[in-house]
């Protein structure tokens, strides 16, 4: 049956704002939370892509670089203010929170203030309480800066890459206090662990001779 030409109109319409609707609200939608995701994450490189890191606390500057025998163990080793492997999962823990760390540690939502850039040393951030420098495989460079909790304890200041905006203000963002704990450490913390479970061999304890009781 032939169908009249208003209604093959019609159904041509129909499909066409079908596909609109599709490709706008459902596929477009996708997309658009993939963005929102990535751009909520505090940076977007991985962690494979990293190179080196130098952390800089008020006690330390330390100074790591990936193995380049990429099949052994430590991933990690520390240049400077020592030379030796690194503890793999002290410098994970770091990592992960790089590569994965939101903004905001409530929600993942992405939370900054607009700050003039004298007014960063109300968040301890002119000089940083620490700062981590980050530098990729293709010779690109990242920073996160650290200062202090906010008014209850529960997040930190910290800056990412700081630059300033072209009103003069500068991004200040809040970070979970993760951050604090995976920088703040002794040196031998970053140091791989004695494994002292591997004895030497003929460094057995002696057993006490008996005593010949008359």
């Amino acid at each position: 049956m032939k169908l009249p030409r208003t209604t093959l109109i019609l159904i041509l319409l129909a499909l066409g704002l079908g596909g609109f609707v599709y490709f706008h609200e459902i596929r477009g939608a996708t997309v658009r939370e993939e963005i929102k995701e990535q751009k909520q994450k505090i940076f977007s490189f991985g962690e494979d892509d990293v190179q080196s890191l130098t952390v800089k606390t008020k006690k330390l500057t330390l100074n790591l670089e990936r193995n380049p025998e990429s099949s052994s163990k430590p991933k990690w080793l520390i240049k400077s203010p020592i030379s030796g492997p690194a503890n793999d999962a002290i410098v994970s823990y770091l990592m992960d929170l790089l590569v994965k760390g939101n903004s905001d540690a409530y929600g993942g939502k992405l939370r900054t203030l607009s700050t003039p850039a004298k007014q960063l040393g109300e968040f301890a951030l002119d000089p940083p309480q620490a700062t981590i420098n980050i530098t990729l495989k293709n010779r690109q460079s990242h920073q996160l800066s650290l200062g202090k909790s906010n008014f209850n304890g529960r997040l930190l200041y910290a800056q990412a890459d700081p630059a300033a905006k072209p009103d003069g203000n500068i991004n200040v963002l809040l970070v979970s206090t993760d951050f604090a704990n995976a920088v703040n450490r002794e040196l031998s913390e970053w140091e791989q662990p004695v494994d002292n479970s591997q004895k030497l061999p003929g460094l057995s304890t002696p057993l006490p001779t008996p005593t010949n009781s008359k």
